[in-house]
């Protein structure tokens, strides 16, 4: 009787031929797959997911001064590409826990960053102002007034977490007004996982602060709920498109299903995360309410196409 090893028979020359040439075609459709996804992508969604570059470095920059006291200079040089140091960054007087968390944060922006520039070219770190003047300026137009003495981000874990409330959901509900205008899947996988991260960053932020909601930011008489109401309300008036950012505590038929007062994320009558559009978000980044004035925490504007272009158009009066 005949037997056969059926696991280490060896196929007809033949075979083994049409198996590696089978792989090789496999490979190089794949490969060219891979790179035809990233080359050909649209002028818009290049030019969709170029835009928050801006934010990515202003929330990298701050992150990684306020919780290291280094900047991408030293943590990824390459990713900063020569651009300007930012003005006044610097370490902040963190707790532990907190310095951990904004660590974790910082590193994050990093690998942001590199994912955005493995798909489009990019451009170099703009001019950031990230001094504790800078804030102090956002903090008195949200409050109607200069406080005294002026707000210190940097000063300890309240102030920072209120900083920090100040600019990353703005990039958040810029991912959430971009993705359907994307026309690659490559680029709204890319978003999507951006928003992802993004959105759990804010949530920390806001479970933190709300869970001091009641507090004295001291020394002031404003609470910490108070703080982030205003904060809210001016991003709105800079944006100039109706609601679209809530405080920690809202009137009652704002909150989910109208049921609460609490709101500990942001979200509209459906608890779907709100969207912005680019010219919405340069409005309030620039502190000014025009796409294009430049001013605030982007001295000289962003950079990018779409950032860019409102640059070459005359700026209109500031918001006062």
């Amino acid at each position: 009787m005949k037997t056969f090893n059926l696991f280490f028979q060896s196929p007809p020359s033949s075979s083994i031929t049409t198996i590696f040439a089978t792989a090789a075609i496999t490979f190089l459709l794949f490969s060219s797959t891979m790179v035809n996804s990233t080359a050909n992508l649209s002028k818009t969604d290049m030019d969709l997911l170029e835009f928050p570059l801006n934010l990515e470095y202003f929330e990298a920059e701050y992150f990684l001064f306020g919780s290291t006291g280094k900047g991408l200079d030293s943590v990824e040089p390459r990713l900063a590409a020569g651009g300007p140091r930012p003005i006044g960054a610097k370490q902040a007087n963190l707790s532990l826990l907190i310095k951990d968390v904004i660590t974790q944060f910082a590193y994050q922006e990093v690998g942001h960053l590199r994912a955005i520039k493995k798909i489009v070219k990019g451009f170099p770190r703009p001019l950031l102002n990230l001094s504790a003047q800078s804030f102090g300026t956002v903090m008195n137009a949200a409050v109607g007034k200069p406080l005294s003495p002026p707000f210190d981000p940097y000063a300890n874990d309240l102030n920072y977490l209120i900083s920090c409330y100040v600019i990353p959901y703005v990039g958040l509900t810029g991912y959430v007004g971009a993705n359907p205008k994307l026309e690659s899947p490559v680029s709204r996988k890319l978003v999507a996982g951006l928003l992802g991260v993004e959105s759990g960053q804010d949530a920390v932020i806001r479970s933190l602060l709300y869970e001091q909601a009641d507090e004295k930011v001291s020394p002031y008489k404003m609470t910490v709920g108070e703080f982030t109401q205003k904060i809210s309300q001016l991003r709105d008036k800079l944006g100039k498109d109706g609601v679209k950012d809530e405080g920690l505590d809202v009137p009652i038929q704002l909150g989910p299903e109208k049921k609460t007062q609490g709101n500990v994320l942001a979200g509209d009558q459906d608890s779907l995360a709100y969207g912005r559009t680019p010219q919405e978000i340069l409005r309030i980044v620039y502190g000014t309410g025009d796409e294009k004035a430049p001013g605030g925490f982007y001295p000289k504007g962003g950079d990018g196409v779409i950032a860019k272009g409102y640059l070459k158009t005359k700026p209109s009066k500031n918001l006062d």
